[in-house]
């Protein structure tokens, strides 16, 4: 990552609660333009209430947060959103290109129809992710690798200059999970991207930094995993195997007071 590039997103101090419990803990984070920043940890750990607090949709305890030197109410027009994917009803019809255009909404004033323009970035961004020939198609008849690309294209409609994605290649297969990564890889080319996934494996291979986070986050704007970074996040210590050149096992260990992935393959 190039130290030289300019911060684009600052959060210092952040605490979120739900009721009595913090989601997250003095959370203090800098990412660096055009970084994708890998961000894993157990489920429950805050990993997607850190997106939606980036977002405005969770109002931090306290703490700072500017993106591209703005409050949220105002940087967040910068970033485009990629949230999980959730069952829906595949008999309900709505084509692929009315759903890009949805990423066009915040764009426009209130009853404000589509223009030319917003048809224009429509098809440009359904040729980034290489679904133009399904812009006609139902929601319901696609891949979930084809819905994947289709809520990505969604995203960039609103010409983000951050991207954040949550498990975007979940329930996908590996061809597939790879080929949203290489996308994901172009894209960083002029876009700043974070992503939470569990599969470190998948990820460690594309991004260009791991953030570890479990309602506190360890990052050291590095790809490198420590045993230490593991421990402290899955509260555990945890097996590390990376495959490759060296090929590295880490010491056994006995752990009985939480459940965890006994190997991270990396």
């Amino acid at each position: 990552m190039n130290s030289k590039m300019n911060p684009v997103i600052n959060l210092e101090n952040i605490y979120v609660s739900y009721g009595n419990n913090y989601a997250l803990e003095n959370i203090n984070l800098e990412v660096k333009e055009l970084d994708f920043i890998g961000i894993i940890g157990p489920n429950g750990g805050g990993k997607t209430t850190l997106l939606k607090t980036l977002l405005g949709l969770i109002k931090p305890l306290s703490g700072d947060i500017s993106i591209m030197n703005f409050p949220v109410n105002q940087g967040r027009k910068y970033i485009g959103y990629v949230p999980q994917i959730f069952q829906f009803d595949r008999r309900f019809p709505i084509l692929v290109e009315d759903i890009v255009k949805m990423g066009r909404l915040s764009k426009k004033r209130l009853f404000q129809r589509y223009n030319q323009q917003d048809q224009k970035i429509v098809r440009h961004c359904l040729k980034q992710v290489g679904i133009s020939h399904l812009r006609s198609r139902s929601i319901g008849e696609l891949s979930g690798g084809e819905r994947q690309r289709v809520y990505i294209a969604r995203a960039l409609a609103s010409q983000p200059r951050i991207l954040l994605l949550d498990e975007p290649t979940a329930n996908v297969d590996t061809k597939i999970q790879n080929n949203i990564y290489e996308l994901l890889k172009e894209l960083n080319e002029y876009m700043t991207i974070l992503i939470i996934s569990h599969d470190l494996s998948a990820v460690s291979s594309y991004v260009k930094t791991i953030a570890c986070l479990n309602r506190r986050l360890h990052y050291h704007q590095d790809k490198q995993i420590t045993p230490q970074m593991i421990e402290d996040t899955y509260n555990c210590p945890i097996d590390l195997i990376a495959h490759g050149l060296p090929h590295r096992i880490l010491p056994e260990h006995n752990c009985n007071h939480h459940q965890v992935t006994p190997e991270l393959k990396i």
